[in-house]
């Protein structure tokens, strides 16, 4: 984890690729993280629920700093 992850206790993720041709559960993780549109940018609460469906969409998304 980054210093600044470890103190807010918040994690940035950026959808940075498009949906299409995934598979149906990935796209109702995505929109379970709140992104809807290429480049969205959410922060979201640093919990194992959020780190396990960021995990799941590797290849989707990006954790920022």
């Amino acid at each position: 984890m980054a210093k600044n992850e470890a103190t807010t206790g918040t994690v940035k993720v950026r959808l940075v690729k498009g949906l299409r041709g995934t598979q149906a559960r990935h796209r109702l993780s995505v929109k379970a993280l709140g992104l809807n549109k290429l480049n969205d940018v959410r922060e979201l609460k640093d919990s194992p629920s959020v780190r396990g469906l960021i995990n799941q969409l590797h290849y989707l998304v990006r954790v920022e700093e």
